[in-house]
């Protein structure tokens, strides 16, 4: 399925964000979101999952569980960020933003694909595998600003998962900004849409500064 366009030309923004929506969740909520966090200047694109879920179980089930639908997803990621290159926007200009499902899909994703990125914003998110799981970290990522967030009661994602998290893309080389917000329930609270937004704007600043965006231009 097409993804959902808003916001600028991917050809001639600074900066272009894949929207990622959660189990049960549409990628107009995404929209929705975007519109939250404000920054006409970026190319939001919105995937749509088959069905209305990425994956089928828990993400803290064994990987095996949630194959193959989970690799079909990080392919129609990847998809979608090939479409974004051919319209003109390199992976460094390009973000990653989910919630909940989306957002472990996002995380997922850039660990799987490590390079400098425009970005990744995952509200309430973490990466696959049960507990005692050990990731993959090669330091690539290269400065790349990053926002995990969570609540310490989601009844779908532990804190310590997120926590996880952050400690494994800082080793990857991120940028991390790790936020708890206690007693939030499982929805993306004003403050998370500020810290996100707060995010993406150093991120166009330093985008747009840069000369590679200068001759791309």
């Amino acid at each position: 399925m097409p993804a959902i366009p808003y916001g600028a030309d991917p050809g001639g923004a600074p900066l272009s964000a894949v929207l990622i929506h959660g189990r049960g969740r549409t990628a107009e909520e995404m929209i929705g979101l975007a519109e939250r966090i404000g920054l006409p200047e970026i190319a939001w694109r919105a995937l749509r999952a088959p069905g209305g879920s990425w994956y089928p179980d828990s993400f803290l089930a064994p990987l095996d569980v949630n194959r193959p639908q989970l690799d079909r997803t990080i392919a129609r990621v990847e998809q979608e960020v090939r479409a974004l290159e051919a319209l003109g926007a390199p992976r460094r200009r390009i973000a990653l933003v989910g919630f909940s499902q989306g957002a472990c899909v996002a995380c997922e994703y850039v660990r799987r694909h490590p390079r400098r990125w425009g970005g990744m914003i995952a509200f309430t998110g973490g990466l696959f595998g049960p507990d005692g799981s050990v990731w993959e970290a090669p330091p690539l990522l290269d400065g790349t600003p990053v926002l995990l967030s969570n609540s310490d009661q989601d009844e779908f994602v532990p804190w310590t998962r997120t926590h996880e998290t952050a400690a494994v893309f800082r080793r990857m080389g991120a940028d991390v900004t790790l936020e708890l917000y206690s007693g939030r329930d499982h929805v993306v609270g004003d403050e998370e849409i500020d810290e996100a937004r707060a995010i993406l704007r150093r991120a166009l600043t330093g985008l747009q500064a840069s000369p590679a965006f200068q001759e791309e231009s």
